[in-house]
């Protein structure tokens, strides 16, 4: 079996037969193997899943206990056979638990990325780049337009406008997952210990990371706060949440988001962003290109992104390379959170 030949794409994402298992499907299947705990790549109502630990509570704490007929937990580095595969996780530096997918047979190596990041996050493990024939790799930020600032650089603007405007609260949209609780962990670094206040759809997952070990200090829900509290605060919502009613009932509120996409500045003006912060889970140009350079695959495989960027610099630098446009990946939108008062 050639190294091309160990994953093929087939309409439920990425098989591997030698293995009889899909890595991060699209749809239900027998057996998964799931590099992080987002919705656009772990679903509910797979057979078997195979996972990190923190994944799969990830996944239990999303979808119910039963998101799966059965689970397995994979240490980072720790080997399992499955058929006539071996099967490794590393870690991708993404979210709490996100691991590269490492498929070994007698034909070579192949890694499947998941979606990763090379800049520093307190919350979770640093990507490791792991030398193989194949690399699978995401190319959400795949321009070279993209840039992400040091995050650290964010965060202080964003305590600089608190300071400017103590009158005002400031709500931050962020994800639910792995967004907020990185935004959380660089405030307490940057020194701010005031208690941060919580769109109630980010309590469940704060408290998942905080019982993962993550101390994320004092956390206060907005519900049945006074408005008169909150001015001076930093207030962390879905996305969805920054313009709509909820949102009406902040004092003065200052309006952020917290996203790679805040690059685009025609996107921040879209969603009537005030502050937009550059700050991503995802690589940029320059750790996309990278990251390639230092894994040194014979092939590279584009998911999902801007695809055809990464495989023109691909193929320029002598690395053949090929887009695999796989449908139900991309950014982590929340849904719509349950309404709540504040």
């Amino acid at each position: 079996m050639q190294a091309a030949e160990i994953l093929k794409l087939t309409p439920a994402g990425l098989y591997c037969e030698a293995g009889d298992f899909y890595v991060d499907p699209t749809r239900a299947v027998n057996r998964a193997v799931i590099t992080h705990g987002h919705s656009d790549h772990a679903r509910a109502g797979h057979g078997a899943v195979l996972a990190t630990k923190e994944t799969l509570a990830i996944m239990a704490e999303r979808y119910g206990e039963r998101f799966a007929a059965s689970t397995q937990a994979l240490r980072y580095g720790e080997e399992i056979a499955l058929a006539d595969t071996r099967v490794t996780l590393k870690p991708a530096g993404h979210i709490l638990g996100s691991a590269q997918a490492l498929v070994q047979t007698k034909g070579g190596r192949v890694v499947v990325s998941g979606d990763y990041k090379r800049a520093r996050d307190p919350t979770c493990s640093p990507f490791e780049p792991i030398p193989c024939d194949i690399f699978i790799s995401e190319a959400t930020f795949g321009l070279p337009v993209f840039c992400h600032p040091p995050a650290e650089h964010e965060i202080a603007k964003l305590l600089h406008s608190l300071s400017v405007f103590p009158e005002r609260a400031h709500l931050v949209g962020a994800y639910s997952l792995g967004k907020a609780q990185r935004l959380i962990m660089l405030l307490r670094e940057a020194g701010y210990s005031d208690p941060i206040y919580l769109h109630g759809a980010m309590k469940k997952l704060c408290d998942l990371y905080v019982a993962h070990g993550l101390a994320l200090g004092a956390l206060t829900m907005v519900a049945g706060v006074p408005k008169a509290e909150l001015q001076g605060k930093i207030i962390i919502a879905p996305p969805s949440s920054l313009n709509d009613l909820w949102s009406r009932r902040l004092p003065d509120p200052v309006a952020s988001f917290a996203s790679g996409w805040m690059r685009v500045r025609t996107r921040a003006r879209q969603r009537l962003v005030e502050l937009p912060l550059i700050v991503s889970d995802h690589a940029d140009w320059e750790e996309l290109t990278r990251t390639v350079r230092e894994v040194a695959p014979a092939e590279l495989w584009v998911t999902h992104g801007e695809e055809e960027a990464l495989v023109y610099w691909s193929k320029q630098n002598g690395i053949p390379a090929r887009p695999l446009t796989i449908k139900g990946y991309g950014d982590e939108e929340e849904e719509t959170p349950p309404a709540e008062t504040v």
